[in-house]
């Protein structure tokens, strides 16, 4: 308690007294609007207050509002006001986020937080430490950025942002002063949706000027630190994923040309941060024989700057600096040495591609493709929906074909078959590395792997050589329940085993928290996922198979964010633990891996959560039989009580008239559809993951973080079973960290801001409904 008190006084001194007094400067910007709408700000927040206690509804507040404070009583030159303050609002949010992230270190080091070289520390046994450097050689962690619509700054605002850290951190009043300047006269709107190619620039500029040195310094950092006890060498401890340009899940926007595009833009930014460290090094190594080495290194690596078709892969690059350390160590007593190993650290972890590139895509789009080939080559008598998996494992071995994408008229078709038939060009530029991911959404059978590798065999692959992991993402209830089937099915195909072990005998599944949690609600999504992975670990260690597990998580608790590190930390030993790899999604990206400090603090937090996991000493995570039954029960009510919610007749319309979720596919700040499928008709099926929650979270009502649960405890509660319940929270830590999630949904709630929804002639009682389990759910969880 002691310590979460320094650490609230550490915020109080570098965040809020700070911001009390960089926010004032809004007040003189040279913009009388913007000035008379900071002054009347906090006069709007008090009527808002006052009317929300008195049970007003939000327009009549805001009459009040206008005709208690101001002389405004044109409706146009109300709405224009009520603009103003939104602007207003959004960039001193921009200035209170800077504030914090230049504190973050500060106010962390206050925490019970533990980096690798602590870890190392307490580890007293001899053998558990050998145990840990042996696993600190093999394991990773795989952050996959995305580009979800809750990202929405241009590229100039981040530009803007990153000097305000900096003119923070130093206290520069003046500085700060014209930065603030700036940011009201920048635009934070766009005037059209960015292109699937501009939310892949949004992100690369992240990599480019955050993750590069970050990644590469904590590495050598690292190896620095146990020199002496441990020789590092694994540069995989961080890896970078990247999504924009290749997920073309439900994005028609996604092309061949789109993909190729951005892996050209990844590899083009890594040999320009590669050109300005080797500048940098050149001033240094100025002996004979090394320079010579240098400037040929330079020289090389100069016109992959701007032409996308010139290449210097790293293999190359690597021989050229090896050289001249060796002739530092000879020649020239290992002067400089540690910069230039440094920089070899960097080039051994980018090598020519800086982040895989993912391809994704809908099993549905797979199946009509792989209809069409059938139809159009006639290389079956029997229909696509009369084969069996053994028929079409029979027909990829069997059939030799090579299918061109031109012989095809539907858009999707064609691109489907073109994208794969040109992996191989992203293969020769910027290495395997650079895409080797294909991702299946809305797996639910053996048929989603089947499609992918007869396409990948038929657009020209070698079928005994693939260079690509086929990772199906089972993310809806019925794809979860029947994966361990799917993957047997799969092993147990020669073809695909064969697939398999070329590829190291390593499977990839990814699992979605997303959908998950909208298909079945939190308890039971989040439960669910958890005895999936373990049987998924289970039935791949019987084959031989090592398993590694992609999440597909977002931000909030309701998509699988929250406290991650707790949740990987919480997983027992049946659970394979070869890597940790999830997704960033969107508004996370700036919020929480958004500077060099936040990226570092999370991403090691997510190491010591995995490298625990397989000390000998960690036993505390593992479920007993009675925990288990106990978590059985609980998902099971909290998944009828939350299908009763989602088959409600006023669900999907209680959304789309009263949430902001219509919204969503008109505003500007993302390249994909607010919905896969083309019906007029809104469902819950076609709903993406990113809206149904967003809309709930917009609310501030957050059902898919705790809906289900407070009833299903209640249940515990009537029968006097309630003590099971605290025993299970306190002997289990993945069930802690589930309710502590599920608090934190709970916590960023505020039913005062919909209380008038209570009246609503249509929707009043559906509104309370919602309340009465959110209450119940609370007060529930606090007991």
């Amino acid at each position: 308690m002691i310590q979460h008190s320094n650490r609230l006084e550490t915020y109080h001194r570098l965040v809020t007294k700070k911001y009390n007094v960089y926010n004032a400067l809004f007040l003189s910007l040279p913009f009388q609007k913007v000035a008379r709408t900071g002054m009347l700000l906090p006069l709007l927040n008090e009527s808002c207050v006052n009317g929300l206690k008195q049970g007003k509804e939000p327009e009549a507040i805001i009459q009040t509002f206008f005709e208690t404070n101001t002389d405004i009583s044109d409706a146009q030159d109300r709405l224009d006001f009520l603009f103003r303050v939104i602007q207003y609002v959004e960039r001193q949010i921009v200035l209170f986020d800077a504030i914090e992230d230049t504190a973050f270190l500060p106010v962390m080091q206050k925490g019970q937080n533990q980096s690798i070289r602590e870890m190392i520390k307490s580890i007293e046994d001899v053998d558990e430490r050998q145990k840990f450097f042996e696993k600190l050689e093999e394991f990773s962690v795989r952050l996959v950025f995305t580009a979800h619509p809750t990202q929405f700054y241009p590229e100039e605002v981040l530009g803007i942002i990153e000097r305000l850290h900096i003119n923070i951190d130093q206290n520069d009043i003046d500085a700060i002063d014209a930065t603030l300047r700036q940011l009201g006269l920048t635009s934070f709107i766009r005037k059209e949706k960015p292109t699937p190619y501009q939310e892949a620039l949004n992100i690369i500029y992240y990599l480019r000027h955050v993750y590069y040195n970050a990644i590469g310094d904590f590495f050598n950092d690292l190896q620095t630190d146990l020199e002496g006890i441990h020789s590092l060498e694994n540069t995989k401890l961080i890896q970078i994923g990247f999504w924009p340009g290749g997920d073309r899940d439900g994005n028609p926007f996604v092309s061949t040309e789109i993909t190729h595009k951005v892996a050209d833009t990844l590899r083009i930014n890594l040999m320009k941060c590669y050109y300005q460290e080797i500048k940098q090094l050149q001033k240094k190594l100025t002996f004979r024989g090394v320079k010579e080495l240098i400037q040929t290194f330079r020289n090389k690596l100069y016109p992959t700057l701007f032409d996308p078709n010139s290449t210097f892969h790293h293999d190359e690059m690597l021989n050229i600096l090896g050289e001249a350390c060796e002739l530092l160590v000879s020649k020239y007593s290992s002067l400089y040495l540690h910069e230039l190993n440094a920089f070899i650290n960097k080039i051994r972890i980018f090598k020519s591609h800086f982040a895989t590139i993912d391809i994704r895509q809908d099993h549905r789009i797979h199946t009509s493709v792989m209809n069409a080939v059938i139809k159009k080559y006639a290389i079956t008598d029997k229909a696509f929906d009369e084969l069996t998996v053994h028929d079409l494992a029979e027909l990829i071995q069997s059939v030799d074909l090579k299918i061109n994408f031109q012989d095809f008229d539907d858009k999707l078709v064609r691109d489907t078959i073109e994208n794969i038939s040109r992996l191989k060009e992203i293969q020769e530029k910027n290495g395997e590395n650079g895409c080797n991911r294909y991702i299946i959404s809305n797996s639910e059978d053996a048929f989603s792997v089947l499609n992918v590798l007869a396409l990948f065999k038929w657009c020209g692959w070698d079928i005994s050589s693939i260079s690509f992991d086929i990772i199906p993402l089972f993310e809806t209830m019925k794809g979860m329940h029947a994966a361990v089937h799917v993957m047997q099915e799969l092993f147990n195909l020669p073809l695909y085993r064969n697939h398999v072990a070329y590829r190291g005998n390593r499977q990839t599944v990814m699992l979605g928290f997303s959908d998950g949690t909208k298909d079945g609600g939190y308890m039971q999504a989040n439960w669910m996922i958890y005895k999936t992975k373990e049987a998924l670990s289970e039935i791949c260690r019987q084959y031989g198979i090592s398993t590694i597990f992609f999440d597909g998580r977002g931000g909030p608790p309701a998509r699988g964010g929250g406290k991650t590190h707790r949740f990987y930390a919480s997983l027992g030993q049946q659970i394979a633990n070869n890597e940790i790899q999830l997704t960033i999604q969107g508004q996370t990206i700036t919020s929480t891996y958004g500077t060099r400090d936040q990226f570092l603090f999370n991403c090691e937090q997510m190491l010591t959560a995995g490298l625990i996991n397989d000390l000998p000493s960690h036993h505390d995570s593992i479920i007993s039989d009675d925990a288990r039954a106990c978590m059985d029960e609980l998902s099971d009510l909290s998944l009828q009580y939350y299908k009763e919610l989602k088959s409600h007749p006023l669900f999907i319309p209680y959304l789309e008239e009263l949430s902001t979720l219509r919204y969503y596919g008109q505003t500007k700040i993302g390249s994909r559809p607010g919905k896969r499928g083309r019906t007029e008709k809104l469902t819950l099926e076609d709903l993406r993951a990113i809206s149904f929650v967003g809309a709930w979270s917009q609310l501030k009502q957050n059902v898919p973080g705790y809906y289900g649960l407070g009833y299903a405890i209640n249940e515990f509660k009537k029968a006097g079973r309630l003590e099971e319940i605290r025993d299970l929270f306190k002997s289990t830590p993945f069930f802690k960290a589930i309710i502590l999630n599920s608090m934190m949904s709970m916590y960023k709630s505020n039913f005062g801001l919909t209380s008038y929804m209570q009246h609503h002639k249509k929707f009043g009682r559906f509104w309370e409904m919602i309340k009465q389990e959110y209450d119940r759910t609370r007060s529930l969880v606090l007991e």
